[in-house]
């Protein structure tokens, strides 16, 4: 078994979470973006999480990895702005489906996801440190 496995997970769960915390900010930079490279206002994203083998032994040591980043397909807001450069004929604006309260609730998920992490990976190199001065004695 991998004695730092402990580490090669938690350091896993921490880019993880850091990558979905870059796309959540994103997503409220980008709430009000009514057009984009693509055409049209910005979309919503968000991270796909999947299990990523840690170790090549038979432990079965499992981190986390980012599998992909997708687009929500909600649909988008449309606002009455017949000023707005991007209004159509009627006047109505397509705006992004971004809701930044939702985006807040993910952040905060994201950043205690990201706390734990580093509590396990602190508490793992504790342990160890301990173990290495019952060693010297």
């Amino acid at each position: 078994m991998d004695s730092f496995g402990v580490f090669k997970v938690s350091a896993s769960a921490l880019e993880a979470q850091r990558q979905r915390m870059n796309v959540i900010a994103s997503n409220m930079a980008n709430a009000q973006s009514t057009r984009t490279d693509e055409g049209g206002p910005y979309q919503r994203q968000d991270v796909v999480f999947s299990t990523d083998p840690i170790s090549t032994d038979q432990d079965g040591l499992t981190g986390v990895k980012v599998s992909g980043i997708v687009k929500d397909d909600s649909p988008l807001k449309t606002v009455y702005d017949p000023g707005h450069p991007d209004a159509d004929k009627d006047g109505y604006v397509s705006m992004p489906n971004v809701s930044i309260i939702e985006e807040m609730v993910n952040m905060t998920m994201a950043s205690r996801a990201y706390e734990a992490s580093v509590s396990a990976f602190n508490m793992a190199k504790t342990m160890f440190s301990k173990t290495l001065d019952l060693g010297s004695v």
